[in-house]
């Protein structure tokens, strides 16, 4: 027998596969899922650009099989994201901003990402060769009992991981990606236990990618699938699934034609080469990123190593490697790691997972010890910087907030302040209940790293919410520019002619100021003799003369972004005729 000629390094009893508290497991993540997601503005970036093309849709102002915002395409090719941002506009009630209604789809897509990795853990620790060693006298954990705390574990890893926290809060595709990324891991895991169903929701997973934004890589996780499935070993139904995995390359086919059909293949592929600098920058950027989960990825490949170095390898490691695998590959190739690499996340999250049965209580103890530092050590900084921002003391602190965000005054909430104590106490009953003496269950290790990255995160997206979205958005710098037009005796809301503003710029604008936004290298001479207004990137006035009549315009002022003087306009007003 196989597990004879590899026998498994997981030596788990029963009282050790103790399962996480439901309710807790579903706070952790709700405490995680929700700052982030309500009480601010689209933040400036990819954000912002792809909140304008949402906006464009909703309002009418585009089409929706070749999506384009203020005369422009975005980079990336992600009509489902953009169609989806736009439904939700359209559909929320008048209460609720727009920017808040298109994150509601995104914010279900992360919760739906957080149960796939979940399943799919599940799964995986169901297979024979994952399961822990058989006890002579009994005694071992049952089968479902240890995927289930397999599964926990998988969650909360996810949770863990420092990479994860900007990037599942904002409303972009590369959310979209990684839930469908996310969904087509947990199809195949699922395959041999629900065959159709699985089959179903990788047809979905593979869809879904290519319409927001990923048909290659769509066909390339198909191909990988299949070619598990043909060489799985583990399975004793293998023959039945082949018929899968030949329908699996069907469809991947089937779905690549039509996303040529809607012309989403471009070439993405950077041909520059990297130097020294680049490949210490993007070293630095895994390390970061992908914490704490990398370092026990490498514990589980070196425990494991038999099962996945051997001809007959398990499968519950070769289906995660093959997806971090791709997603390492595409990152580094197209030169988008610092968004792509959180692709690599449920499928490092489920491989780190395999790694608590085997922990030595040395390493844990470092885990624990190195956490609990490293979260309080950053929860009092945040505590000590909201201190300063309300009172002004510390004196210092209060001097970089106002150095680094001028104009910036400071506003308190309760509900905040309510809520980030709580986050606080719960942090220190998780402390208190960690180094006390309980029996031992595997999803210890990872109760305070995902705990400590939810704490940090809520208390970012309370305290410093206020903060953040006047650093991160564009609402104070419009504010400003709206305040310039009025001591010109003018309406605030007039058209406004643009040139050298990118997309983000313009929606900004658009949404915030209530401008009518025409771009001046896209509307014709009838359209722009009714605007008043022309707002000039300071960069690309040099070129005005090329494209504008300046003895029609009179110069206002040049007005800097409050949060960043490196972004800043120059505003002119039509002269009368």
């Amino acid at each position: 027998m196989s597990q004879a000629q590899d026998p498994t390094p997981a030596i788990v009893a029963q009282n050790a596969v103790r399962p996480l508290p439901r309710i807790a497991l579903w706070l952790f993540c709700l405490a995680y899922l929700v700052p982030g997601l309500v009480g601010r503005e689209p933040w400036k970036g990819e954000e912002l650009q792809v909140f304008g093309q949402m906006l464009a849709l909703a309002q009418g102002q585009s089409d929706w099989l070749h999506p384009t915002v203020w005369g422009q395409t975005l980079p990336l090719d992600a009509p489902l994201a953009y169609w989806m941002g736009a439904w939700a506009i359209g559909l929320a009630p008048n209460w609720l901003s727009a920017g808040s209604a298109a994150r509601i789809p995104f914010a279900l897509l992360l919760a739906l990402t957080m149960f796939s990795t979940w399943k799919a853990a599940y799964y995986l620790g169901l297979g024979a060769r994952a399961q822990p060693v058989a006890f002579a006298f009994g005694g071992e954990a049952k089968p479902k009992d240890y995927a289930r705390t397999i599964a926990d574990s998988a969650a909360l890893a996810l949770i863990a991981c420092l990479g994860l926290a900007l990037l599942s809060h904002e409303a972009t595709p590369m959310l979209m990606q990684f839930s469908f990324f996310g969904c087509a891991f947990l199809g195949a895991s699922a395959l041999p236990f629900h065959p159709f169903k699985s089959f179903m929701a990788l047809v979905v997973a593979l869809a879904g990618l290519s319409f927001s934004g990923a048909p290659t890589l769509s066909v390339l996780l198909a191909t990988g699938v299949a070619c598990i499935i043909f060489f799985d070993k583990e399975n004793k139904n293998s023959s039945p699934l082949r018929i899968y995995a030949y329908a699996l390359l069907a469809c991947a086919l089937g779905i690549a034609a039509i996303a040529n059909y809607f012309d989403l293949f471009h070439w993405r592929i950077s041909s520059t080469a990297r130097d020294w600098k680049n490949w210490r920058g993007l070293v630095d950027l895994l390390v970061w990123f992908m914490w704490p989960a990398w370092p026990l990825v490498l514990w589980t490949l070196w425990q494991w190593r038999r099962q996945w170095l051997s001809q007959n390898w398990s499968r519950h490691l070769a289906l995660p490697l093959w997806f971090i695998a791709l997603a390492l590959c595409v990152a580094f190739m197209t030169r988008t790691e610092d968004q792509t690499l959180m692709l690599v996340l449920p499928p490092m999250a489920t491989l780190a997972a395999f790694a608590l049965p085997t922990f030595r209580r040395s390493f844990s103890a470092f885990i624990d010890w190195f956490t609990l530092i490293f979260f309080t050590g950053c929860a009092f900084i945040i505590w000590v910087i909201w201190i300063a921002m309300q009172t002004g003391w510390p004196p210092q602190p209060a001097a970089n907030v106002a150095r680094l965000a001028p104009g910036f005054e400071p506003s308190f909430s309760v509900l905040a302040f309510v809520f980030a104590l709580m986050a606080t106490a719960v942090w220190a009953w998780l402390v208190k209940w960690r180094v006390g003496r309980h029996r031992q269950a595997i999803w210890k290790s990872l109760v305070l790293p995902s705990g400590g990255a939810a704490l940090c995160w809520l208390l970012l997206m309370s305290l410093w919410l206020p903060l953040l979205d006047f650093a991160r958005s564009y609402v104070p710098w419009v504010q400003q520019i709206q305040q310039t037009m009025k001591a010109q005796g003018r309406s605030s809301s007039d058209c406004m002619m643009t040139y050298g503003l990118n997309v983000g710029q313009m929606t900004a604008f658009h949404y915030h100021g209530g401008f009518e936004i025409k771009p001046l290298d896209n509307a014709g001479a009838p359209q722009n003799a009714s605007c008043r207004w022309l707002m000039v990137d300071n960069d690309s006035r040099p070129e005005l003369a090329q494209v504008a009549h300046i003895k029609e315009w009179r110069r206002i002022e040049t007005i800097k972004r409050p949060a960043n003087k490196n972004e800043d306009v120059t505003l002119y007003l039509r002269r009368v005729q």
